[in-house]
């Protein structure tokens, strides 16, 4: 497969030479492939944030190399403002960081720092307000007059309208209730399968990464503790819990079935599968 981002022995260090020195990653490696929905997963301290902020340059590695289709990010730091048009970063809660008068304009303010205007800027900001799942007749009124999820698809906006290559998203759906994330992460996929591009989805739901991304990256203690499909990942449920993650709820089930004698696989991670698992199951007689 086609990398289009490469994270070479990526240590990052923080307050070096002080008591309070740390390294969150540390001689990280790992592979972004074009095109692809990747769920990036890891308990708390396990160093997605800092990963994913060495992504688009907003952290500079203490050691190690980011490349973007086969540059070092770093090479020339000067363009590295390039690079964050390329790999556009969407913070967690990031409504908090909108400011202007009028959802049209917040979305617009990526764009227009890029140097867009008239009638192609105005197709961005439509065509990334339809792919966030806002009405058009949202866009001439204040977001702070908006619903939290729709400040949040207002903030998620912004970054679709600069058309990054790799659009990175830390845990878009934090905080919002069930229908909220379920739809939000829904236009996150639309937007995947209808632009092509890149996306990386970070989440601490084992159950949101199931159902999205077609690779997962676990990290644990600021490295990468394992990767594959979800359903190579799952297989593993055993490690993950012992890591301390959680895996999805059918596969903690299908996983105590196991234990107790019955011959269904573990690595089933939906609904459905372990449905027709259990199906399959009775339909074999059992054991």
């Amino acid at each position: 497969m086609d990398e289009i981002i490469k994270v070479e022995n990526l240590t990052h260090t923080y307050s070096v030479g002080t008591p309070f020195e740390r390294s969150a990653v540390e001689g990280m490696s790992l592979s972004v492939y074009r095109g692809e929905l990747l769920g990036l997963i890891g308990h708390t301290g396990s160093g997605k944030s800092t990963l994913i902020q060495h992504l688009n340059g907003l952290l500079k590695p203490t050691s190690g190399r980011v490349l973007l289709d086969g540059r070092d990010i770093w090479e020339e730091p000067k363009k590295i403002r390039g690079v964050r048009f390329r790999v556009g970063l969407v913070f967690q809660y990031p409504e908090y960081q909108l400011f202007e008068e009028t959802v049209y304009k917040d979305i617009a303010f990526g764009p227009s720092n890029m140097g867009l205007k008239g009638d192609e800027l105005d197709r961005r900001i439509r065509e990334a307000a339809r792919f966030a799942g806002l009405d058009e007749g949202l866009l001439d009124k204040s977001p702070f007059a908006l619903s939290g999820g729709q400040k949040r698809r207002v903030a998620i906006a912004g970054v679709i309208a600069m058309e990054p290559e790799v659009l990175v998203l830390d845990e878009p759906s934090a905080g919002l209730d069930p229908r909220g994330r379920e739809e939000l992460l829904e236009h996150i996929r639309a937007y995947h399968r209808e632009r092509g591009n890149t996306v990386v989805l970070v989440s601490h739901s084992m159950e949101e990464i199931a159902r999205y991304a077609d690779r997962i990256v676990v990290l644990s203690h600021g490295g990468v503790l394992m990767s594959g499909t979800p359903r190579e990942v799952f297989s593993r449920g055993t490690e993950l819990t012992r890591a301390g993650l959680d895996v999805p709820q059918p596969t903690r089930i299908a996983m105590e079935l196991q234990k107790r004698g019955l011959a269904i696989d573990p690595a089933v991670y939906t609904v459905e599968e372990l449905r027709d698992a259990l199906l399959a199951l009775r339909k074999g007689g059992g054991r």
